[in-house]
């Protein structure tokens, strides 16, 4: 009886997490609305890939329901930035690699906790070497900075610790 109660007081003092170590708030239902191609880079399958990508993280980290709109926490997103901007300057004054930065800005609504709520940017980048066309790649970068952006967002927003 006494590690029951002991258990029933850790669980209490620690808030309502998944069994993931997500911070739901008791949340049952989330929405991931379309990321929103601002920047005039950014094309809409990007755009796509960096939902999707959220929409995977949220699945396989936590135990929330995905719903088409409406959900207990919602998210929503603007691609704001898409920059490639050369780095590794060689002594020919050439580029030996570019890089591809993203630039998010979320705005994500906790409707059980409102203080949780959360409108932060979040930028990341991943390197291609200058011989090789953005077109050729982009995919595979995209790929990548959305694996890296939707853990930083998950973070941020059910890995409140």
């Amino acid at each position: 009886m006494r590690g029951f109660l002991t258990a029933c007081l850790v669980l209490l003092g620690c808030g309502i997490y998944s069994p993931y170590g997500a911070s739901t708030s008791g949340a049952k239902t989330c929405s991931v609305a379309p990321f929103d191609p601002v920047s005039p880079y950014v094309s809409a399958s990007a755009a796509l890939v960096l939902t999707e990508s959220l929409r995977d993280r949220i699945q396989r980290q936590s135990t929330l329901r995905l719903v088409d709109d409406g959900g207990e926490l919602t998210y929503r997103a603007e691609v704001v930035d898409w920059n490639v901007s050369p780095i590794n300057i060689q002594g020919d004054e050439t580029a030996a690699a570019n890089r591809l930065t993203i630039r998010v800005e979320l705005h994500y609504e906790n409707t059980l906790e409102p203080d949780l709520s959360v409108d932060k940017s979040f930028s990341r980048f991943a390197d291609y070497t200058s011989d090789q066309d953005l077109s050729v790649v982009e995919d595979a970068l995209v790929e990548d900075i959305g694996e890296q952006l939707s853990q930083d967002i998950f973070n941020a927003t059910l890995g409140n610790w």
